[in-house]
C-alpha cells in the first residue's frame, strides 16, 4: 500500500500514484489535440485566403487530410489507405471544379497524372529494393504520390518531392547532431511526415502565385 504525505501526515491512497502517473500522458494528449486544432484552423484560413470559394474549400480539405497523414505516419510509420484515397478523390473533384467546360477531360488528366506519379514511385521502390535488398519507400508513400499527382501539375510535383526530401534529410541531420549520434544510412524516416505537408504547401503556392 502506498502512502502520500499530506500536511505532515501519511495518508493511505493507493489510487494516487496511478493518478499522478496518468496525468502527464493525458496532459500531453490534450496539448497534441489542441495543437492539431490550431494548425487545422490555420490551414483552413490560409486555404480560403489563397483561393476564396469552392477552390479554397477543396484546398482546406486537402490540407486537413495531409495533416492527418503526417501525424499518423510520424506516430506509426503507416499511412491509411482511406486518407490517400480520400485525397485522390478530392483531387479529382477539385479538377472538375477548376475545369472550364472540359470536366471529363480534366478529371481524366488529373487521374492519369496521379497514376503516373504513383507508378513512378512504385518503380523507384522496386529499383531500390533490387539494389539494396530492402524497401526504401513504403506503399503508403506510393499511394500518397498518386494523390499528389491528382492535385498538382507537372511543374509542382517535383517541387513537392524535392522539398519533402530536403526537409526530411535536414531534420534527420539536425537530430543526429543534436543527440550526438552517428549517421546511419539504413535509418528509417517517415517520409509522409514531410511529403504530405509539401503537397498542400505546393497547392497553396500555386493558388497564391497567380494573384501576386
Amino acid at each position: 500500500m502506498s502512502f502520500i504525505r499530506q500536511g505532515g501526515f501519511e495518508s493511505a491512497n493507493p489510487a494516487a500514484p496511478a493518478q499522478y502517473a496518468t496525468a502527464k500522458p493525458m496532459r500531453r494528449k490534450c496539448l497534441a489535440y489542441a495543437a492539431f486544432v490550431v494548425v487545422g484552423c490555420a490551414v483552413v484560413i490560409a486555404s480560403l485566403s489563397a483561393a476564396p470559394g469552392p477552390a479554397g474549400l477543396f484546398g482546406a480539405g486537402l490540407g486537413l487530410l495531409m495533416g492527418a497523414v503526417a501525424v499518423l505516419d510520424a506516430r506509426s510509420f503507416l499511412i491509411p489507405d482511406k486518407l490517400t484515397l480520400s485525397a485522390f478523390a478530392l483531387g479529382l473533384a477539385n479538377a472538375a471544379n477548376e475545369s472550364y467546360g472540359r470536366i471529363p477531360e480534366d478529371i481524366g488528366l488529373a487521374a492519369a497524372r496521379g497514376v503516373l506519379v504513383g507508378l513512378a514511385f512504385y518503380l523507384l521502390r522496386a529499383v531500390y529494393y533490387r539494389l539494396r535488398h530492402r524497401h526504401g519507400i513504403g506503399l503508403g508513400d506510393v499511394k500518397l504520390a498518386a494523390a499528389a499527382g491528382a492535385w498538382l501539375d507537372w511543374t509542382l510535383i517535383p517541387t513537392a518531392i524535392e522539398g519533402a526530401a530536403l526537409a526530411a534529410l535536414a531534420v534527420y541531420a539536425v537530430s543526429r547532431l543534436w543527440l550526438g549520434r552517428p549517421f546511419d544510412a539504413a535509418a528509417k524516416l517517415p517520409f509522409g511526415l514531410f511529403f504530405a505537408p509539401a503537397i498542400w504547401a505546393s497547392w497553396l503556392l500555386a493558388a497564391i502565385l497567380p494573384r501576386s
